[in-house]
């Protein structure tokens, strides 16, 4: 019997190295190849997401029928900045609709509680260029649920405006709301420190006494972005408004009701008014659709804000 030389032996420690690095590089290649396959997952994905998107912005429109459509814009929910009814996206989509060949009228879809005066006299005025250039294209507007405040500046720009009997509408006037802890931190014992540079820098501070000038520039303030939004409805309107010394108080009236003020003109909906005013059954929807990309985007800088916030704060409130 011959004995095997040391060297030709393998130790039992050298054989659970190899194994363990053999199973860690099966591991790891198994690792790779499922990142592999989320990676390429994902990318597709964004590419569908993006055609979709892309296909969704685009007007339908049929080539065959010139001048049979009427282009729908819907004015829904708040309409400030950075919102699906901001100027920007409205104004978007009434250059494209009046801009487009086979447009017949514009119709808009209104649905909204109101929202920034800035944002609705832009659309406003968008609108009545866009009258001026195309004196002869219909834009009418239709109230569903609701058309208040910043909603009914828009709509007054169109050249009719049809209600259902129980639409809200109304609301001609401005509101500020703010709250005032005075009395509540006196109590709690919390000393309040505001340091500023400029008279009025705390302008309604909800912790500090209201100022008798301040609430009168205020005041002042909202008087007159009420009477920009006075004067647009005039103008919109004209001689259909009934003198009545509440509708620019800021009350809202029924859909009937508005019809008897001259706020609005008559009854229809969507469908019944493309057909029997603007003339023809196909509606096609222009309303601007955020890019997807743009979206995910503007919530994932979003998150980073909000996390470089923390941080900064936290290293911030580490100082002394």
């Amino acid at each position: 019997m011959t004995q095997e030389s040391d060297g030709s032996r393998q130790a039992p420690w050298e054989r659970e190295v190899l194994e363990r690095l053999a199973l860690e590089t099966l591991a790891e290649r198994r690792r790779s190849r499922r990142w592999n396959v989320f990676f390429r997952i994902l990318f597709f994905t964004y590419l569908i997401v993006v055609t979709v998107s892309l296909f969704n912005s685009w007007p339908r429109v049929n080539p065959m029928d010139e001048g049979k459509i009427a282009a729908m814009i819907g004015v829904k929910g708040m309409i400030m900045p950075d919102s699906p009814s901001s100027a920007e996206m409205l104004i978007k989509g009434l250059e494209d609709a009046a801009n487009n060949e086979h447009t017949q009228g514009i119709l808009l879809e209104m649905n909204s509680p109101g929202g920034s005066p800035v944002q609705a006299a832009s659309v406003f005025e968008a609108i009545r260029r866009i009258k001026r250039e195309k004196p002869k294209l219909p834009i009418v507007a239709v109230i569903g649920d609701m058309c208040a405040s910043g909603c009914y500046y828009i709509a007054a720009a169109a050249d009719k405006i049809y209600v259902s009997p129980a639409s809200i509408v109304g609301s001609i006037g401005v509101i500020m709301s703010t709250f005032g802890f005075v009395d509540a931190i006196h109590k709690l014992g919390v000393e309040r420190r505001l340091l500023t540079a400029g008279e009025h820098k705390a302008l309604m501070d909800p912790f500090s006494p209201v100022k008798p000038e301040e609430k009168a520039h205020i005041q002042r303030l909202l008087n007159d972005v009420h009477r920009q939004f006075i004067a647009a409805v005039k103008e919109g309107r004209g001689k259909r408004l009934k003198d009545d010394p509440d509708l620019f108080s800021g009350l809202v009236w029924t859909g009937s009701r508005s019809i008897e003020l001259g706020l609005a003109d008559g009854l229809g909906d969507v469908h019944s008014v493309a057909r029997e005013v603007i003339g023809t059954d196909r509606l096609i929807d222009f309303t601007p659709k955020e890019e997807v990309w743009k979206r995910l985007a503007r919530k994932f800088g979003t998150s980073v804000g909000e996390g470089l916030g923390r941080v900064l704060s936290g290293s911030l409130g580490g100082l002394r």
